[in-house]
C-alpha cells in the first residue's frame, strides 16, 4: 500500500498506473512529473499527467475512484494526498510538438509493465515547453534530466531542428556546461 501523505512522484505514477493498467487502461506518464522520477527527486512536479494510450476514455473515473481519487474538474484528488494531483491531458497519439511516434520506456513493477518517456523524450518534452511556451524553468528541467540520465543528445538535437528550434538545442547545451 502506499502512504498517500507522503508518497514521491514515483511511487504514486507506480501505484496509479499498475492499478490501470489492472483495469484494461494503458497509459504512460509525461510532464514535469517524469523530470521528477528521473532528476532522482531533486525536482517536485506537484502534478502527474498521464497520456492513455488508447482513444477510450471509459472506465477512468471508475478506475480512480477504486483507489480514493475523485474527479475536481480535469484533475484528480485524493483527501489524503495533498500535495499532489493527477491529470489525463489529451491521447492518443503520444507525441512531443510535431514527433508523434514516441516509444517510452517500459518499466516492470512486480510483473506488470507500465510506461514513462525515455529521459531523451523527457528532455525533447521540456524542452517543447520551453520553445513554444518561453518557460525557462522547463529548460532548466531539461538539463537537470539531461545530468542525471544518458541522452541521446543527437536525438535531441535532430528534434529541435525539425520543430525550427535549433536554438533551443544551443540554450539546452549552453546551460547544460553551466
Amino acid at each position: 500500500m502506499i502512504n498517500f501523505k507522503s508518497c514521491t512522484e514515483e511511487e504514486l505514477w507506480k501505484y496509479v498506473a499498475v492499478h490501470l493498467k489492472k483495469n484494461g487502461i494503458d497509459t504512460t506518464l509525461v510532464g514535469g512529473a517524469v523530470v521528477a522520477v528521473y532528476s532522482k527527486g531533486a525536482y517536485h512536479s506537484g502534478d502527474l499527467d498521464f497520456v492513455r494510450l488508447s482513444i477510450f476514455r471509459e472506465g477512468i473515473d471508475e478506475a480512480m475512484n477504486e483507489i480514493g481519487f475523485q474527479r475536481e474538474g480535469r484533475h484528480f484528488v485524493h483527501p489524503k494526498c495533498e500535495h499532489l494531483f493527477i491529470e489525463f491531458p489529451g491521447g492518443p497519439p503520444l507525441g512531443i510538438g510535431e514527433d508523434n511516434k514516441i516509444i517510452p520506456e517500459e518499466v516492470n513493477v512486480d510483473g506488470t509493465i507500465i510506461k514513462i518517456l525515455s529521459p531523451t523524450d523527457c528532455v525533447k518534452d521540456r524542452l517543447a515547453s520551453y520553445i513554444h511556451f518561453k518557460a525557462n524553468e522547463c529548460l532548466d528541467q531539461a538539463v537537470i534530466v539531461a545530468q542525471n540520465n544518458d541522452i541521446n543528445y543527437d536525438q535531441v538535437k535532430k528534434w529541435c531542428k525539425n520543430e525550427n528550434s535549433p536554438w533551443a538545442f544551443d540554450d539546452f547545451l549552453k546551460k547544460l556546461k553551466n
